[in-house]
């Protein structure tokens, strides 16, 4: 059996009396698209967070690749090779598609953002930045302004972004959150390619995608993991059903 790439070891967090993941212990295997679910308020984007070092957690340990990582912050974790999307968007509405993608390329290489307008011109740099567009479908957007896009191409562009760093795992936090039905039919498809490629952490509310793209689903509620297991198991498990899915699982 492969080691998992990323393994989280009674990971816990609290502000103040509130408890907002608790013990939280699973084991990411790669190459599997593994869905955290659970209702509002469960923590599942505190979770987030603390795997992609935005967030210090209170004690537990996350191994990635083998490598003790949880005093890392953000930046060190994303040379490493992990990589996170945001609940709400996070590009830069003022640059190019292509600058947004580029300098997260530049990012990876631990160049200073005051420098990017003069890196802009770079080849080499402008080359991996259209490969991570051509991947999610905007390669023919790349000259527009980030701000222009709809709201469903933003969701493309920050997957691009995260694997324009060169990523081995993406965290991707509801990316389906806002979009319309063909917006969402796009990201799903996007996601179920990326699988052949990447592993990937998929926190969303969109039940039916969730159970078509995922490998492997772990179910979050108030902070603690109830249940981790294929999604049928998963949608049949009686405490699931009790606890979040009810009868939508029907």
């Amino acid at each position: 059996m492969n080691e998992p790439i990323l393994r989280i070891e009674a990971l816990r967090k609290s502000f103040g009396a509130l408890v907002v993941t608790d013990d939280v212990s699973v084991d990411i295997e790669p190459g599997e698209l593994h869905a955290i679910i659970g209702p509002n308020g469960a923590g599942k984007t505190t979770l987030i967070h603390q795997l992609s070092g935005s967030l210090k957690s209170d004690a537990g340990t996350v191994t990635f690749r083998g490598r003790d990582i949880t005093g890392l912050g953000m930046v060190e974790r994303v040379r490493l090779g992990l990589a996170r999307s945001f609940q709400i968007t996070s590009i830069l509405d003022g640059f190019t598609v292509l600058e947004n993608a580029a300098m997260a390329v530049q990012a990876r290489s631990g160049s200073s953002f005051r420098f990017f307008r003069q890196a802009s011109g770079e080849t080499a740099l402008n080359e991996q930045a259209m490969a991570a567009l051509a991947k999610v479908g905007l390669d023919d957007r790349a000259h527009r302004r980030a701000g222009s896009l709809s709201h469903g191409e933003k969701r493309q562009l920050e997957i691009a972004i995260a694997l324009a760093t060169n990523a081995g795992m993406l965290l991707l936090d509801e990316p389906l959150a806002g979009t319309g039905r063909e917006e969402s039919a796009v990201l799903v498809d996007l996601m179920a390619s990326l699988k052949s490629t990447h592993t990937i952490v998929l926190i969303e509310h969109d039940m039916e995608a969730v159970f078509s793209l995922a490998d492997r689903v772990s179910v979050l509620v108030y902070g603690r993991l109830i249940a981790t297991g294929r999604p049928e198991e998963v949608r049949n498990d009686p405490d699931v059903r009790a606890a979040y899915l009810g009868e939508e699982a029907a």
